[in-house]
């Protein structure tokens, strides 16, 4: 009867045996689970962290962007006030006509105010537009005052210039106005 008591014992034996794989393999299995777990929340907390980065670097090249636009833009209020102070600089020079001895010293300020007020609107990035007569008519730089028919000319054809127009870097502050022909042909 030793021989069964063996295969009982071998039977007993392959039991635990059996039991402590299958333990082992649960115990494996919960930390492959668990280990999925923290690969997952890793990738999320990954994920979230990307998004954050690219939001931060969007945020600093939108407050780079305006303070470019600031710093080129920011005095276009001030430079549209200023046109008209250039306006009638221009008309006191057109009025004074000839230079004589009695208006020299007069002229001559006028014509050094003139200057430096075209050099600080060149510093600060405003040009004049001056169209010429005979130039098409352009809507993005240009302002119809008047229409008129005038032998010569084609329709949408500048024949008058009224007022100089002016551009803030690329920005446009004030529209040239101008008379345009209105001949059909």
């Amino acid at each position: 009867m030793a021989e069964p008591k063996d295969e009982d014992f071998l039977d007993d034996l392959e039991a635990a045996e059996a039991e402590a794989y299958a333990a082992e393999e649960e115990e494996i299995d919960g930390e492959a689970a668990e280990l999925d777990a923290v690969i997952a929340e890793r990738d999320a907390f990954r994920d979230k962290f990307m998004r954050v980065l690219a939001d931060a670097e969007n945020a600093r090249k939108r407050a780079e962007k305006q303070r470019r636009e600031a710093e080129q833009y920011g005095g276009s209020k001030l430079s549209r006030d200023m046109l008209p102070v250039y306006d009638n600089m221009k008309r006191a020079l057109e009025a004074m006509g000839e230079k004589t001895e009695e208006n020299a010293a007069l002229l001559e300020g006028i014509e050094l105010t003139m200057r430096e007020l075209v050099n600080v609107f060149r510093k600060h990035g405003i040009v004049t537009i001056t169209p010429a007569v005979g130039e098409k008519f352009d809507p993005n730089h240009h302002e119809a005052m008047f229409e008129a028919p005038l032998p010569g000319t084609k329709a949408g054809e500048i024949i008058q210039v009224s007022a100089e127009g002016f551009m803030l870097h690329d920005r446009l502050l004030r529209p040239a106005q101008v008379g345009v022909s209105s001949n059909p042909g």
